[in-house]
């Protein structure tokens, strides 16, 4: 897990930890040594620490004007003992919905499983986007099969296979964007 680096070809356009409006800002990275783990396997200091023992985000890109940013997720997504929903939530997603982000692309093809908790923040999230949408891109069948027990996607949005790697982040956004006009 160590090796699984956040994606960083969008640094050119968006850095969080230089970004005001961040819940990470001015946040500092050890360079030299690996100090962030998941049970007992290290995982890359540039992951971003949301307070979960088992789920850690990076912010990949924000646009203010267009009102969307792109996070991406690894790890365990475990509602029913960290209540990992609540803290991306509290710790993530709300300073950005009030800076206006009501759109808001959740990357999970490195969250290898979800044990959930409950339906209540997943709905209260949607509430607050209301005129936008909560997307979840590419996360494992494993987990997507989890969610739906759960009934999180009466809540989200949940688009597999999409090529998002080799895109710029506003065409990311278009293609969720034709996606839900689709469906």
């Amino acid at each position: 897990m160590q090796d699984i680096e956040p994606y960083f070809k969008w640094r050119d356009f968006y850095i969080a930890e230089e970004d005001p409006l961040s819940p990470f800002y001015n946040r500092q990275y050890n360079e030299f040594a690996y100090d962030k783990h998941i049970y007992n396997f290290f995982i890359h200091p540039q992951w971003d620490d949301i307070g979960s023992e088992t789920l850690y985000v990076k912010i990949l890109f924000v646009d203010y004007e267009k009102n969307y940013c792109i996070i991406e997720c690894i790890g365990e997504w475990n509602d029913a003992i960290n209540n990992d929903i609540m803290l991306l939530k509290r710790e993530v997603l709300e300073p950005l919905v009030a800076e206006g982000i009501t759109k808001i692309i959740v990357i999970g093809e490195n969250v290898l499983i979800f044990h959930g908790g409950g339906d209540d923040y997943y709905a209260e999230l949607v509430e607050e986007v209301e005129q936008g949408f909560v997307a979840f891109v590419n996360f494992p069948d494993n987990v997507l099969r989890e969610f739906k027990l759960e009934r999180i996607n009466s809540y989200l949005l949940f688009y597999n296979e999409i090529s998002w790697r080799g895109q710029r982040p506003i065409q990311v956004l278009k293609e969720i964007e034709e996606k839900l006009f689709l469906t």
